[in-house]
Order: C-alpha cells, then sequence, then structure tokens
C-alpha cells in the first residue's frame, strides 16, 4: 500500500549536510503528536496501490504541514474537511483556505487525493529569525541543497507515481528549480505551474474563485 512507503519516507527525513549559519530545520515529524495525526491522515487517504499525480511545493512553512504535518493543511480544514479530530490549536492558514476550497471544488478531500501526492522541493522546512524560509532564498542553502531534493525525488517517484505531468506550486523560482533539475533527470514529460494560494489569498482575494476553478479545471484535466 502507498501508505507504507510514504510515512517511513516522512518519518526518516535528514538533512545530509551542514546548514548554514543561522538557518534551521523545520522537521514537523520530531513530534510524537504530529507523526500520530499524519499517520491517521495517510492509512485514511492513501490506503491503496492507485497511481496518483503529484502536486509540488515549495517547502513545509510553520503554519499548515509544520502543524499538522500534512502539507497545506491547518487543523482546522483537518478537523471539517478530512474528517480527522485533533487537539492543536485551531488557527487558519492562508494558503490552507484555499486549498480546501480548491479541494471542495474538486469533489473533496477523497476524491482529491486519491488522484493526487502533495509533497514539496524540500520535504522539509526552513525557518530563520523565527520566520519561515524558502529553499531559493538562501543562496548558500539552494547550492547545498539539489542532492537531497533529488533523492527525495526519485525516492517518490519509485512509488508509482505518474509521469506524464506534475504540477508545481509556485509560478516564480519554485518552477524554474523543478524545471531546471526536470530538464536533467527527465522525472516527468512536463511540468505544469500554478499560482502559490499565499500570493492568490494575500494579492489576488478578489479573484479567488476564479483561481480555484482554473487549479480544477487543470487538475481534472
Amino acid at each position: 500500500m502507498l501508505v507504507d512507503k510514504i510515512l517511513p519516507f516522512l518519518f526518516h527525513l535528514k538533512m545530509p549536510f551542514t546548514l548554514p549559519a543561522g538557518v534551521g530545520v523545520l522537521d514537523a515529524y520530531a513530534d510524537e503528536t504530529i507523526k500520530e495525526i499524519a499517520s491517521t491522515f495517510y492509512k485514511k487517504f492513501y490506503n491503496d496501490n492507485h497511481k496518483r499525480h503529484l502536486l509540488v511545493g515549495i517547502n513545509p512553512g510553520r503554519f499548515g504541514g509544520g502543524i499538522t504535518g500534512i502539507p497545506f493543511t491547518d487543523p482546522i480544514r483537518l478537523k471539517i474537511n478530512c474528517g480527522i479530530e485533533n487537539s492543536f490549536p485551531a488557527k487558519q492558514e492562508l494558503s490552507s483556505v484555499f486549498m480546501y476550497e480548491m479541494i471542495e471544488a474538486y469533489g473533496g478531500a477523497k476524491a482529491f487525493y486519491h488522484d493526487y501526492y502533495i509533497t514539496a522541493v524540500s520535504p522539509l522546512g526552513f525557518v530563520k529569525n523565527g520566520k519561515n524560509l524558502n529553499y531559493y532564498d538562501d543562496k548558500a542553502l539552494l547550492k547545498d541543497i539539489t542532492p537531497f531534493v533529488i533523492d527525495c525525488m526519485e525516492k517518490q517517484l519509485s512509488w508509482g507515481i505518474k509521469t506524464d505531468v506534475c504540477f508545481c506550486i509556485g509560478e516564480g523560482e519554485n518552477v524554474k528549480y523543478l524545471r531546471k533539475l526536470n530538464d536533467e533527470h527527465k522525472w516527468f514529460d512536463r511540468v505544469e505551474a500554478l499560482p502559490h494560494p499565499r500570493f492568490i489569498m494575500q494579492y489576488k482575494l478578489k479573484q479567488k474563485s476564479e483561481y480555484v476553478s482554473r487549479y480544477v479545471e487543470l487538475l481534472h484535466g
């Protein structure tokens, strides 16, 4: 079952290089409560051998996946949309709000997660000066992280992931980096870029429904 590959992968992630000064790793799965919730989630939605497409984000942040261990899923969406009770503080995260509005428009969590697996270019997150750090925003980190990114991607692809298309969350530096690696390693036939939910929620909120429709249309193929 896919869950039997996902959980060992997530729970044994290690950064194989020394991080730049002032940069820390955000590893939600070091927390036993988060491991338990993540296990419940993946056992609920990935207890099969169905082949899925990838949605690839940047790296986990502190307030969505950093709290629940599930990408783009805050505690509120985890309970209401995924049906998983949890004791995390009931705070919403902007990207999660958008993603689950999109997931509901797609057909709900069961239908969406049957077709998609959400990961990130770096499945481990980063913090600097108490704030989220994207892997590409620190030149030293960007230089050193590539072998880790390649290793993580190839491990995930070995699960039987569909490779005709990969959907990249982020139309700027994230897709630029992912496409560069894809050109070298030929993982996917093509990499489609999607606007990042945080960008939509911060700068395009009035057009949110249009972006939801755009996502759903692309993801339904």
